[in-house]
């Protein structure tokens, strides 16, 4: 069993990476393989509809992609972390979630009962928005997604504000935790 943590924050080792690190260690700690995939630096384009995914499980964008859409595909478990940014996830996150989103959807629903959720992280403001936002995706591709002691947000600016944050440190571990149990629960395992 395998679990893809996918930041989606632009600026690299911030909090949105500190906490997906720490949920990956609470599943880890499970016996259950992780991989930290970070969005920054990498160049994800938009959707432009022009659904050759239809046709055949690729797209014709040529951007750093279909890497990642191929992580995604093979691990049990997707988590999907953003900074807030004007109330919303980033269009960098976005980007990834509709252009996988379209190509699982058509070839098959691939992220159909796959395990996972998503997380927010921000200053201030617009976690519980940009939460619900990126829950959509997982309910709409079928991910069975485990609830925890709150929702699933961190409040945190500056690198380290994580500390200052234990409830939303405490929520990211439980989320983890049920993430494993989920996991083990529906992928049976022999030996």
């Amino acid at each position: 069993m395998k679990a893809i943590g996918i930041v989606g924050s632009p600026r690299k080792h911030g909090n949105c990476e500190d906490i997906t690190r720490h949920m990956l260690k609470a599943i880890e700690a499970e016996g259950i393989e992780t991989e930290l995939v970070t969005l920054a630096g990498r160049d994800i384009r938009p959707c432009i509809a022009c659904y050759a995914c239809e046709e055949e499980e690729t797209c014709p964008i040529d951007d750093d992609l279909l890497p990642i859409y191929a992580g995604m595909k093979a691990a049990d478990a997707i988590i999907l972390t953003s900074p807030v940014y004007f109330g919303s996830a980033t269009a960098l996150l976005k980007a990834l979630m509709e252009r996988s989103g379209f190509i699982a959807r058509h070839n098959g629903r691939v992220f159909q009962g796959k395990v996972g959720g998503p997380f927010a992280v921000a200053r201030r403001s617009g976690q519980y928005f940009t939460q619900a936002q990126l829950q959509f995706w997982f309910h709409t591709q079928g991910i069975i997604s485990p609830g925890s002691i709150h929702p699933n947000i961190l409040f945190a600016r500056d690198r380290g504000d994580m500390e200052k944050d234990p409830e939303g440190i405490e929520t990211a571990w439980q989320f983890a935790k049920n993430i494993a149990f989920l996991l083990k629960a529906t992928r049976h395992t022999t030996g």
